[in-house]
C-alpha cells in the first residue's frame, strides 16, 4: 500500500515529462526540399532565381544589381514592362530588350515574341528576363519557356509557377488560365515555321498581309 502514492507520483511526473516532447513533435514543421528542376534563388532582394544556366528571372533591378549581373555573365536583359531599362542600366556590354506585355491580356503572339527573344539572346550569353515585381508577367514566360523550350508538361510548369516562392499566387491567376487554355501544339508549330502567331487574323499576321500586299504592289 505504501508503493501507491510513490507509483502514481511517478506516473505524472513520466506524463509531465512526456506530453510536451509530443506536442512539439506535432507542432514541428514538415521540412520539405525544393525540386531540383525548379529555379534555384540566388538573391532574395531581386526575386532573382536561376532558371537554367542561361536564363534567370527577377523583379525590376535597379543599379546596384549590376555588378550580380556581371557576375552571373548576364549579357541580355529582356524587360516586359512599357518603361525603358536605360534608366538603370549603363553596363554598354549587357544588351537591352523591351516587350511590353499586358499582363490583362497576354495571347499567343506576346508569349511568341518573347520566347524567340530569349533563345535569340541565349546565343550570346545568359539572359535576365523581368517585370516589375518578377512575377506575374515573368513567371508567364518562364513558364512557356519550360513548356515550349524545355518539354516540361503544362501541370509540371504551373507547380513551379504557384509554388516556385516567387510571390502572391493570387497575382497568376491570367498567367494560369493562359497556360491551362493555350494549344502547345499550334504554337511550337507556330515557332518552328517562323509565324508570329497561332492564328492568321492576329494583329502581327494582318501586319505582315499589309506588308506583303504594299510590296506587291
Amino acid at each position: 500500500m505504501r508503493l501507491r502514492p510513490f507509483a502514481a507520483q511517478l506516473l505524472v511526473l513520466l506524463t509531465t515529462l512526456v506530453t510536451p516532447l509530443a506536442h512539439a513533435e506535432e507542432a514541428a514543421p514538415v521540412l520539405s526540399t525544393r525540386p531540383d528542376q525548379w529555379a534555384q534563388l540566388v538573391d532574395r532582394h531581386y526575386n532573382l532565381y536561376r532558371i537554367t544556366p542561361t536564363l534567370y528571372r527577377s523583379r525590376q533591378p535597379d543599379a546596384a544589381a549590376q555588378p550580380l549581373l556581371q557576375q552571373l555573365g548576364v549579357h541580355t536583359v529582356i524587360n516586359f514592362l512599357k518603361d525603358s531599362d536605360s534608366k538603370w542600366l549603363s553596363d554598354p556590354s549587357i544588351a537591352k530588350v523591351q516587350i511590353p506585355l499586358q499582363v490583362v491580356h497576354i495571347d499567343d503572339a506576346d508569349v511568341i515574341e518573347s520566347l524567340r527573344a530569349i533563345q535569340s539572346a541565349q546565343e550570346n550569353g545568359p539572359v535576365l528576363i523581368h517585370c516589375k515585381h518578377g512575377l506575374d508577367r515573368t513567371g508567364l514566360v518562364a513558364a512557356m519557356y519550360r513548356i515550349v523550350a524545355q518539354g516540361w508538361s503544362k501541370q509540371a510548369a504551373l507547380d513551379e509557377m504557384e509554388h516556385g516562392g516567387y510571390g502572391d499566387e493570387d497575382s497568376l491567376k491570367r498567367g494560369i488560365d493562359y497556360i491551362n487554355r493555350v494549344d502547345v501544339a499550334a504554337l511550337k508549330l507556330a515557332m518552328d515555321t517562323g509565324a508570329c502567331s497561332t492564328s492568321v487574323f492576329a494583329l502581327c499576321s494582318i501586319k505582315g498581309w499589309s506588308h506583303k500586299v504594299g510590296v506587291i504592289n
